[in-house]
């Protein structure tokens, strides 16, 4: 069985209750659900959040080591970690892909939110369609999902 690290930033533990208007109703665990679920019992799926940047980096390095797949929601480590930044390159460097996600869509949003220092090192980026932004990438990680 393969494997999909789906990697959550700053925040987004509190998915469900934090700005419902922005990001749903729905936390994590119905995201874990809605994965699986789509992922069936070709691939694990494993879902992951953290407030600390250095843990998301590490979870990077894991993937680099067991060549996994990443679906990386940066949140606010979007527009300025360069360390998540570099953490991202050693993935897709490796020739792993890590497709970036985004419940809501940036360049809708506050002006300070349309840049992304993880973009340009990411094998795409998928944006603005709640949950099923995630759907997309695991479409774009582990083909035939």
């Amino acid at each position: 069985m393969s494997r999909v690290l789906v990697l959550n930033g700053p925040n987004l533990g509190r998915l469900g209750s934090r700005e419902p208007e922005v990001y749903g109703t729905q936390d994590l665990n119905a995201l874990r659900v809605l994965l699986a679920e789509q992922a069936g019992s070709a691939v694990e799926i494993d879902v992951r959040q953290s407030d600390d940047e250095a843990e998301l980096i590490h979870w990077l390095h894991e993937a680099v080591d067991a060549a996994t797949p990443v679906i990386l929601n940066p949140a606010a480590f979007t527009h300025y970690s360069y360390a998540l930044r570099d953490a991202a390159a050693l993935v897709t460097r490796a020739g792993i892909p890590l497709v970036e996600v985004h419940i809501s869509n940036p360049h809708a949003r506050e002006e300070f939110r349309h840049s992304s220092v993880i973009s340009g090192v990411a094998t795409g980026v998928i944006a603005g369609f709640g949950f099923d932004s995630y759907l997309l990438a695991l479409r774009v990680v582990a083909p035939g999902t």
